[in-house]
């Protein structure tokens, strides 16, 4: 499984947002602190405003914050709106598919059943589980400079 640049950065954002509860953030701050084009930030907090993970405060003093408490996100959550494409083969787009041997391949099965395990395995996890270790708030902070 590959995960996109998007899906990436949205979790990053996530975590910074995490972190840093107290503060509103704006793409560009984020974007300079990550070293993230804005462009992408922008799509990035635009996908997670329209799922409800960020909350986007627009104007004079306005900028991002969560929109759940982290312990409500769901990682599987945020990777399925965030990916746009699970196709892991060809033969998973039945629009696109060419295999010759679709028919009688047995591959599609296990496939079908390692993707529903890995989003299943991400289910399991929260923004929060991501930051609440001793220590994580501090070192994330001290990682994305100011």
């Amino acid at each position: 499984m590959h995960l996109t640049r998007h899906t990436d950065y949205a979790l990053r954002l996530l975590m910074l947002l995490a972190v840093e509860p107290e503060a509103l953030h704006t793409i560009e701050e984020v974007s300079r602190r990550y070293e993230i084009s804005r462009n992408h930030m922008m799509k990035v907090a635009q996908t997670l405003a329209q799922n409800g993970f960020v909350e986007s405060l627009r104007g004079r003093g306005g900028g991002l914050r969560l929109g759940q408490a982290p312990e409500e996100i769901s990682l599987g959550a945020v990777v399925r709106a965030c990916e746009d494409n699970f196709a892991l083969v060809e033969c998973f787009d039945p629009a696109r598919n060419t295999c010759r041997i679709a028919p009688a391949c047995g591959l599609k099965g296990p496939l079908e059943e390692a993707l529903g395990a890995f989003l299943a395995v991400l289910d399991e996890y929260t923004l929060a589980d991501l930051v609440k270790k001793p220590g994580s708030f501090g070192r994330i902070r001290r990682l994305i400079p100011a």
